[in-house]
């Protein structure tokens, strides 16, 4: 099977679950996507039901296609939907993709909910598509997402310098992380250990 047809399958570890976004989601994602600091450093803006619906829709467009492989994150404690997660731009001659579009609800953030969903979605990837790469990228001003690269053992690898459009006409410069797969092992036994370990151990 293609990456397109095998990225998004049912994911869980004792932290959270993972599961493929389906129509059904949309009011459960919804309730916490109302939150203007969500999108500060997104290329979209979900202000209000207007914005959510184009953005829901859309995902749920590139997930259906293959193009992405989009993922509603629950927290296993409360059973509440947290947030979401993809793999995207699929290079699969080159066996390299990204792990983006990451976003927590405000009741889910500093948890280790975003670390265990990452520790999720890696294992998928090496394990399973058998990566080579595994690429973030992020805004060069969100300090924390750089911080939070960082703790699960991500290169920095540099800043392509007004790399896109934001909301508002801001040129963007991203900043490249990664993962190979020889550094996996390692990677995923810090992680393993837990958010607090993982990141004394980077």
């Amino acid at each position: 099977m293609s990456w397109a047809e095998n990225a998004a399958t049912f994911l869980k570890n004792d932290h959270v679950m993972l599961t493929p976004l389906s129509a059904p989601d949309r009011e459960d994602i919804r309730a916490v996507a109302m939150d203007p600091d969500i999108w500060r450093y997104f290329t979209v803006n979900v202000g209000d039901d207007a914005d959510f619906e184009k953005f829901f829709d859309s995902n749920l467009a590139e997930h259906t296609a293959g193009r992405r492989a989009v993922y509603v994150i629950r927290d296993k404690r409360s059973g509440r939907v947290a947030g979401s997660m993809s793999l995207l731009s699929f290079a699969e001659k080159d066996r390299r993709l990204e792990i983006g579009a990451s976003w927590l609800g405000r009741d889910f953030r500093g948890k280790g909910i975003n670390h265990w969903a990452k520790l999720l979605l890696l294992q998928h990837s090496f394990e399973v598509l058998e990566a080579e790469r595994v690429e973030f990228k992020t805004d060069e001003l969100n300090v924390q997402a750089r911080r939070g690269l960082r703790n699960i053992g991500a290169t920095e690898e540099g800043t392509l310098r007004s790399f896109n459009y934001m909301p508002g006409g801001r040129r963007r410069d991203a900043v490249f992380y990664s993962i190979l797969r020889a550094e996996w092992p390692r990677v995923r036994d810090a992680l393993s250990k837990g958010p607090k370990k993982a990141a004394a151990a980077a």
